[in-house]
Formats: structure tokens, sequence, C-alpha cells
């Protein structure tokens, strides 16, 4: 299924950051705002694992990329060697433990900082900024990302994802107009993000109303928390599997399908749900103080061509090319991560247990030297998964590094839920 169908459904998570997000946007000016005379501004972006990457100037001399996140309030800089080069003053510091007190970060805020897109100018915005980057998002989704934006953008302009041409399109609230093709659905914008409540038939059969936090940031389809209600069950054909990564490390879950979930008139059949582990899920900036059944991403989402409306809590969809392809999960069982300063080292990090990768003796730590006879220099990890991410039953053949030892494998792709 291509790129759109990666291994890792990876979902920015950090672990008890949600604690922070009490900054008071009354006492700081919030300036987002386009260039002089433009009511509207295109913006092309790169799409990493259904998750959008930006241009960013920090401070109007540091150029960096943001993943676009309508699941955070306050925006994140991963790593304080960003910052430090700028000399940015820290007004405060945390030390935040994982969940459970297992493991602890350090983070940091920073305030009165200019953010600039293309065409737009921001000033007076404070930063979270990570001591270190625990998330990883450069070695997961293998290109530099350096933040993560979210709410300022969305509160202050109509906001459009065109997932097929891969532009990100901002406009005056004054200046929109909704396109006829698009349909309306109503949301609600509850403590800073989007809500969307909607029909989910489960693998059971039941027929759920469910609240989901609309999540640009998540990687996967579609996640549902069982301790939400009690008649959101594990659906019977499931693999265990990590669904994303937390400050403490991985986020685990179980991975299964659905039968049906709605957006607005749209009916998408069989989407792949992750249901994280009791307490996983916890590691989270997204979890907040609004209830909620669960999330919708990227692999949902990126079916669509998306227009946010913060303001009159609404959203405009039109299906793209897109709509249509078959919801698949991690064919291979394999996690690959790209590592080196160029980011053109693919190491597999998780082999799900008795997958066809497993079955072949693939494992954690062995390095991917060619597919198919393709040489891994000559990819980037986008097309890597790609690669390992096509169709059930199609025949990998890999030639992998063991510790020095170069060895061949073979196996075949499986739908194994």
């Amino acid at each position: 299924m291509g790129r759109r169908h990666m291994l890792k459904r990876f979902t920015i998570f950090c672990a008890g950051l949600f604690l922070l997000c009490h900054l008071s946007y009354a006492q700081r000016p919030l300036g987002f705002v386009l260039e002089e005379g433009r009511k509207r501004v295109q913006i092309p972006f790169e799409l990493r694992n259904n998750l959008i990457i930006v241009p960013v100037v920090l401070n109007g001399m540091l150029p960096l990329k943001f993943v676009v996140d309508t699941g955070v309030q306050t925006g994140i800089l991963t790593q304080k060697a960003f910052s430090d080069i700028l000399n940015l003053p820290y007004s405060k510091r945390y030390i935040i433990a994982g969940p459970g007190g297992q493991g602890y970060v350090e983070a940091y805020i920073t305030n009165n900082v200019s953010l600039d897109l293309p065409g737009i100018h921001g000033t007076g915005h404070a930063l979270l900024v990570l001591n270190e980057d625990y998330l990883e998002l450069r070695n997961y989704l293998g290109t530099d990302v350096h933040g993560i934006l979210g709410y300022e953008l969305f509160s202050r302009f109509i906001v459009e994802i065109n997932y097929e041409k891969k532009l990100l399109i901002v406009t005056t609230p004054s200046a929109f107009k909704a396109k006829r093709k698009y349909r309306r659905v109503e949301i609600s914008v509850e403590d800073t993000k989007p809500y969307i409540t909607t029909e989910v038939v489960l693998s059971n059969g039941e027929v759920i109303q469910a609240k989901l936090m609309m999540d640009s940031g998540a990687s996967h389809g579609l996640l549902l928390e069982p301790q939400s209600d009690p008649r959101i069950t594990v659906p019977v054909k499931t693999v265990s599997s990590q669904i994303g990564r937390g400050i403490g490390g991985a986020i685990m879950g179980k991975v299964g399908r659905v039968r049906s979930v709605k957006i607005g008139d749209y009916l998408l059949d069989e989407p792949v749900a992750n249901f994280p582990d009791p307490n996983s899920y916890m590691d989270s900036l997204k979890i907040g103080k609004t209830a909620r059944h669960g999330t919708i991403g990227g692999e949902i989402l990126s079916r669509f061509n998306v227009v946010f409306n913060f303001s009159r809590e609404e959203i405009f969809v039109k299906k793209n090319s897109a709509f249509k392809k078959k919801f698949y999960y991690n064919l291979s069982g394999l996690i690959v991560k790209a590592i080196g300063s160029s980011l053109n080292t693919f190491e597999i990090t998780e082999v799900r247990d008795q997958s066809t990768a497993d079955k072949a003796d693939i494992r954690e730590g062995d390095l991917i030297l060619s597919i198919n006879g393709i040489s891994s220099n000559t990819l980037d990890l986008n097309q890597v998964l790609g690669l390992l991410s096509t169709k059930p039953g199609k025949k990998i053949n890999l030639q992998i590094n063991r510790e020095g030892q170069i060895l061949r494998k073979t196996f075949r792709l499986e739908d194994a839920i």
C-alpha cells in the first residue's frame, strides 16, 4: 500500500507533559499573522508516516522543521541544543516522571520566541523545550524534525490540510469561503483540541457514538481506549505490538480492526484500530481534561482533504484518491528506524513475535543492506517502509548485517489481523 501504510504507527507521546500546558495565553501576546497584504498562504509540506512537517525559522535565525499537530496546545522544541544555539533564556525547569514513576525527563519553558513559516510571522510564543530528543522523531520519521506546532496556528486561521497535494493552506477567517464539494462536519474544540463525535461499529457489531480527538500529530488511523467505556472491547483477532513511543520508551497495545468508522457521511470499512494497554497511554502529551473514547489520526485523516475551522467548531472534508485503499498494519512485523548523521542506515528495532519476519530469523539490531535487490544506500526511510508494506503475499528478500556477518533472509508479507 506504499508509504501511507508504514510499519511504525508512530504517535507523538510525552510522559506527563500535558501538565505543563497551563501557560496563560492572556498574559502573553500570540503573534501569528500573515505577511502584510496577504489573506491566504500555501505552504508545501513533507508527509512522513502520515505526519505533516513544515519549515519553521526560530527567532529569525535558525531554520528547523516542525510537525503540525492539532493535538497539542503549546509548541514544543524536541531538543534543548537548538535553543541553546540561540542562547534562549528559560523561565522554568521541570523534572517529569514517566508512568508509574518509571524514568524521568527534563523540560524547560522559554518565552517570547518568534516562529516564522513561509508567508507567516509569529512573535511572543512560549515553547516547551525537551532536554534531549526523547521521542526520537528524526529516527522514526527518517528526516530531521526539531519541534511540534499546534493550537497557536489553528486558533488564528482556517487551516486546510491537502494531503493529496501536500499543501498546508492557511486563510484568514474573513477571507474563507467553504468549497462546494467539501462536506461540513460539526466538531467541538475543548481544552484547545478538536473533537468529533461519530459512529464507530466495533468488531463484535456494537455501535457506539465515540468522542474522538482529531489528531494530525498521530500516525495511526484509529485509537480506542477500552478504559473509557465498557462497551469498547479488544477484538478477538489482534497482534500485540508497539503502537507508539513515549518519554519512558515504547507504548504497547493491541492492534486489530473495527467494522467501520464514519467521518461525516463518509464510511470507512474495516480500519485498523489501536487499543493501548492499561496505563500505557498515560505516557502521552495528548491526555487532557476532556473525557473521550480515543483519537483519529493521520492514517484516516490522510484519506481526505480536511479544513479545520476552530473558531466556528467545524471541519470540511472531501475524500481524496487514497480513500478506498485497504487498511493494513505492519505486514512485515518489523519496526525500523533510521540512524546515523545522514539517517541512511536502517536498523530493525523490533520484530513482532510469530510474524513471518520472526519465523525467517530476522532479529532486533539487524541492519538492512538491501530489499529485493535495491541497495539501502539509495533509499530513505519512507522508501524502506514502503517496500516493506506493499501487499500481503509479496515476497521480500532482505540482505542484512548482523554484527558484521552478511546474511540473506526471505519471507512474505502477511496481514496478521
